[in-house]
């Protein structure tokens, strides 16, 4: 039997720690909790996590340096907690490498859904026979799916969060087709637009970094006017 994927759940609530370690466990996962950074870091160094769902507002350490620190330590998918009107913090934690955001207060279920729509978007989900899994090539690129890994020209790995994968995978699916970004949203979380429309920028222009196209003068992932996005190049698969 596979054992149970291991959720490190931080909110310095211990109401909130406690209900959703109570739901969390009932729904098939393993959880650790911790109140602040101190304990977080002595959490991460004594288990091996699938997903970490992360507040933002934490006691001395912010959740935003907490969320650096476990970006440089591994490629871990992470869930945001944030409270209503924290825009700019949700866009900075984006731009950290969040793979989604839930913005307090919050329906548990809700919690639950995206944590098993990132897993799935991190590689638990994939499905080996699909014809996705083909290799695509594009401007001396390569995603290879079946290992969910961005190749550079060079053939040196790029990491990408589950949400960067999507993004690409999105575009590529699409290569040479306009996408508002109403339609990447739905495309990326089967939703419509969320509370703000920058999330969508904040996500291209760090795949735009990622694929070390220009964003001034982007070539590769081209802005259109009033329209939205588009991926500039050819696809194939093999």
């Amino acid at each position: 039997m596979d054992p149970l994927p291991h959720i490190l759940v931080v909110d310095d609530d211990r109401e909130i720690r406690d209900l959703l370690a109570r739901f969390l466990e009932r729904n098939q996962f393993r959880v650790t909790t911790a109140r602040d950074g101190r304990e977080t870091r002595k959490a991460w160094l004594g288990g091996h996590y699938q997903i970490v769902v992360l507040d933002l507002m934490l006691p001395g350490e912010s959740g935003l340096e907490l969320a650096r620190w476990l970006r440089s330590q591994a490629n871990v998918p992470i869930i945001m907690l944030t409270a209503m009107g924290e825009e700019t913090d949700r866009i900075i934690g984006l731009e950290l490498g969040a793979d989604d955001y839930v913005p307090k207060p919050f329906n548990p279920r809700e919690l639950l859904a995206r944590i098993r729509a990132v897993m799935r978007r991190s590689g638990d989900g994939a499905d080996p026979h699909s014809g996705e899994q083909r290799n695509l090539h594009f401007a001396g690129w390569t995603l290879e799916p079946t290992r969910r890994r961005l190749l550079n020209p060079e053939g040196t790995e790029v990491p990408l969060t589950g949400g960067e994968y999507d993004l690409l995978m999105a575009l590529l699916d699409r290569a040479n087709r306009v996408l508002t970004r109403d339609m990447l949203f739905d495309l990326l979380r089967g939703r419509q637009a969320g509370p703000f429309d920058r999330a969508i920028d904040v996500a291209i222009s760090r795949l735009r970094r990622k694929l070390e196209d220009n964003g001034r003068n982007a070539q590769l992932i081209k802005t259109v006017r009033g329209g939205g996005y588009v991926l500039a190049c050819d696809v194939e698969r093999n």
